[in-house]
């Protein structure tokens, strides 16, 4: 007979191929270097880590039970690599329609999702009666009209932006379009914060305005991810529902130890210890040390070395940002790949600093360690710069389930009374 340590050491391991690393340190409320040690050493409580595990598999086996009924049902839009998916997914929805356009990006969410229906493109060519019925409407709508940058680079090239852009910002209207048609339960929308005061708030008035228009009820709250990763990333977050509910950004938990991904970097950095398995060309050898092309080029660190010196001589805060294992960093961004100065990993003074690699891109933004990532580093690095800090959606999709199980429920019985009558 098997002892406890060893059945203990069995369920890990078995849940460590399932779910990662990072899922399973979240959901056992220790962190993935502790896990790595567990690995190492076996685990300190046997019966208390069987018990964990046991009560992390029983709603697995439930959510993967092809006869239960999902809690609701929601459309991805703009999905990206499907970080809002994750979230959802976890929260007991199921995924009925996808839609994104990149085509580097469906190629990542293909292979992380079992997909019963097609990843469309272009939103604008989806007949909206081809849209399937749905109770959560969720997309990350482009920020680009919106966003700081964005609005800086159609500023000098003399270009409109937001809601004169007759591009890329008429896109919340497609999404108005499919409210409007399918009246979902309710909605989560999420954007860069700078949507609040663009075009001196009136974008963001419109926004709000349409949507109430509709009959949803709206809510909204800037949230930073690092209460989840040690990433600072505030966006915007708007939450509607098509009848008054109670909903209240304090049901929203963002303390949450369950769900944090870490509070440092140490937390998301490799180990270079020998406790990580090494992948891809991410890291190499036996102690799976990150590879040496992640460091930055003499010529590249000397430039943005000159370019931080030069603008902090004329008063302003441009420059690169470099962090060490205690720190938190900047947000990542999509432009990560040309040069990666807004987080470079201080690997010491006789080294030069680093870029993170792909899966540490993926640790920083909440992705569990199963997560696949098979496509280029560029591309890699521009996915997860346009992502989602998962924990954050699925502390919301945990908060808005109560709600939009309600309002399912006083549609059901709503449509039985007309029935009868």
């Amino acid at each position: 007979m098997r002892s406890k340590s060893q059945l203990a050491d069995q369920a890990l391991a078995e849940a460590l191929q399932r779910w990662g690393t990072s899922h399973v340190a979240n959901e056992l409320d220790v962190t993935p270097r502790t896990i790595d040690r567990w690995k190492s050493n076996g685990v300190p409580n046997p019966g208390l880590v069987l018990h964990a595990i046991n009560d992390l598999v029983k709603p697995a086996l439930i959510a993967n039970d092809e006869e239960a009924d999902p809690a609701f049902r929601f459309i991805d839009l703009f999905a990206g690599i499907g970080g809002t998916r994750l979230g959802f997914e976890r929260a007991g929805g199921k995924c009925v329609f996808t839609s994104e356009w990149d085509r580097f990006a469906n190629e990542t969410y293909r292979a992380n999702f079992e997909l019963d229906h097609p990843i469309n493109g272009d939103i604008w060519k989806v007949d909206l009666a081809d849209i399937p019925d749905h109770d959560v409407l969720v997309g990350g709508f482009p920020c680009q009209p919106f966003s700081i940058a964005g609005v800086s680079k159609k500023n000098s090239l003399g270009r409109e932006h937001g809601f004169r852009d007759k591009t890329q910002g008429t896109l919340f209207h497609r999404i108005v379009e499919i409210l409007d048609a399918k009246a979902p339960s309710a909605f989560l929308l999420e954007n860069v914060k700078n949507l609040v005061s663009h075009d001196r708030g009136r974008t963001f008035e419109i926004i709000k305005g349409r949507l109430t228009e509709l009959g949803y009820s709206v809510h909204w709250k800037i949230i930073d991810g690092s209460h989840f990763t040690p990433q600072h990333r505030e966006r915007i977050y708007i939450v509607g529902f098509r009848k008054p509910t109670a909903f209240d950004w304090d049901q929203v938990s963002l303390e949450n130890p369950d769900l944090r991904v870490g509070e440092v970097m140490a937390d998301i950095l490799h180990t270079e210890d020998g406790s990580e398995v090494a992948e891809k060309d991410y890291t190499v050898g036996a102690r799976a040390s990150v590879n040496p092309k992640y460091t930055l080029s003499p010529k590249l660190w000397n430039y943005l070395k000159a370019y931080a010196e030069k603008h902090r001589r004329k008063g302003n805060g441009f420059g690169f940002g470099l962090v060490s294992g205690d720190d938190k960093c900047r947000t990542l961004s999509a432009r990560y790949y040309k040069d990666g100065s807004e987080i470079l990993v201080n690997q010491g003074q006789r080294k030069r600093p680093r870029r993170l690699t792909p899966r540490e891109c993926a640790r920083i933004m909440g992705f569990p360690e199963s997560y696949i990532i098979p496509v280029s580093d560029t591309q890699a690095y521009k996915q997860f710069g346009n992502s989602v800090v998962v924990p954050v959606i699925e502390s919301i999709a945990k908060a808005m389930l109560p709600h939009v199980v309600t309002l399912i429920e006083q549609e059901q019985l709503e449509d039985q009374y007309a029935m009868v009558v």
